[in-house]
């Protein structure tokens, strides 16, 4: 498909002094809105076919993402947010659907990738909802290149916003969905480590990939749970 050309890619990185992450204090870092197993609700339910819960999740993650980011969207303006940055000195840069590279803030280029996946969305011959429609060839790669433009707008929340997010008091909201997020794209190898990387010292302090000591004391506790 033509329209998979479009792409956002990461510059170089610079040397910088090291930024303080908000995100990564102790007292925000567990806030969480579920203490469900997420591990267990990203798996491919019996007798579902993988492309419709794939279809189902990014209609999901696109909706739940878009609604995080307009909750502080009032804060990320041309002049605060004149670049799309991420984590470690992380620049996104957005090119369109003919390849052109476009300089763009933030804003901007959050527009454009919500913009850009709900004309996909909502194409019949990309995203089939009706009965007997069939999922084109290359679907999966369609969703990969969706689920790394929304780790673009979840890297740049947590940058540049998550304080915003601490103020309104949705940062437990916004842990969850990253949580849920990062499971349920390494269950499906949807987006390439290096891509995750930014965020690889959020998701060790969340826990999200708990080892086996954490499975342990998560069994211990459940169990007293139900003696109790």
């Amino acid at each position: 498909m033509d329209w998979l050309m479009g792409k956002a890619s990461k510059k170089e990185k610079k040397p910088v002094i090291e930024e303080k992450k908000e995100y990564l204090d102790q007292q925000y870092v567990q806030a969480a809105i579920t203490d469900q197993d997420l591990r267990i609700i990203v798996r491919l339910p019996e007798g579902i076919d993988q492309d419709e819960w794939l279809a189902t999740n990014t209609i999901s993650f696109f909706h739940n993402i878009n609604l995080l980011y307009s909750t502080i969207s009032e804060y990320c303006t041309s002049s605060t947010c004149p670049n799309m940055s991420g984590p470690g000195n992380t620049q996104y840069t957005w090119y369109d659907e003919k390849g052109k590279k476009t300089k763009c803030s933030a804003a901007q280029y959050v527009d454009y990738v919500m913009s850009f996946m709900d004309k996909h969305i909502t194409d019949e011959s990309v995203f089939p909802t009706k009965f007997g429609h069939t999922f084109p060839n290359g679907f999966e790669a369609t969703v990969k290149k969706f689920f790394r433009l929304l780790l673009h707008v979840i890297s740049h929340i947590y940058h540049a916003h998550y304080r915003e997010l601490v103020h309104l008091d949705v940062h437990a909201h916004m842990n969850s969905a990253f949580a849920h997020f990062i499971l349920f794209t390494h269950e499906f190898r949807l987006i390439d480590p290096k891509e995750t990387v930014v965020l690889d010292d959020l998701v060790e302090a969340m826990h999200i990939f708990p080892s086996e000591k954490d499975d342990v004391q998560d069994s211990e506790k459940q169990d007293a749970k139900e003696s109790s």
